[in-house]
């Protein structure tokens, strides 16, 4: 079946089952651009779930499916630190089997606001190189 390109037909509708039928393969691929099936490792307190299958390419066989309610406006900034490091390969246990060391000075995790309207933006106190013109007010009569 391999000679004729069979199993990669069968492999695709067993790609399809697995994330939920084809409207909802659909979703994912305009969200994600893929679709890939894998063991699910584990789910973070943002609703973030992250995946791996070892059949994929080193590299690019651990990904995270982000949560739903950001739609398309999700970020890499958006990934806590614990799974970060097992999404870039600095650890192969993942926080759900070996959770991180929790210290009453480390702060909750925030993702980067750089770019968005939520993002503080200080009041500048340098002076302007170019003045606008105001016209002149007109004198009463």
């Amino acid at each position: 079946m391999s000679y004729f390109g069979v199993d990669k037909v069968l492999k695709i509708f067993k790609i399809i089952r697995a994330n939920g039928g084809i409207f909802k393969s659909y979703r994912k691929m305009y969200l994600y651009d893929e679709l890939k099936i894998g063991k699910l490792i584990g789910e973070d307190k943002y609703g973030n779930k992250y995946y791996e299958n070892n059949e994929y390419f080193y590299g690019r066989n651990r990904w995270i499916e982000y949560n739903p309610k950001h739609n398309l406006e999700y970020d890499g900034s958006m990934v806590p630190a614990e799974w970060f490091g097992w999404l870039h390969y600095k650890t192969d246990t993942p926080p759900t089997v070996k959770p991180p060391v929790q210290y009453k000075w480390l702060v909750d995790h925030t993702d980067n606001k750089t770019g968005t309207p939520d993002q503080y933006v200080p009041f500048t106190t340098t002076p302007q190189k170019i003045q606008s013109w105001v016209p002149p007010k007109a004198k009463k009569p």
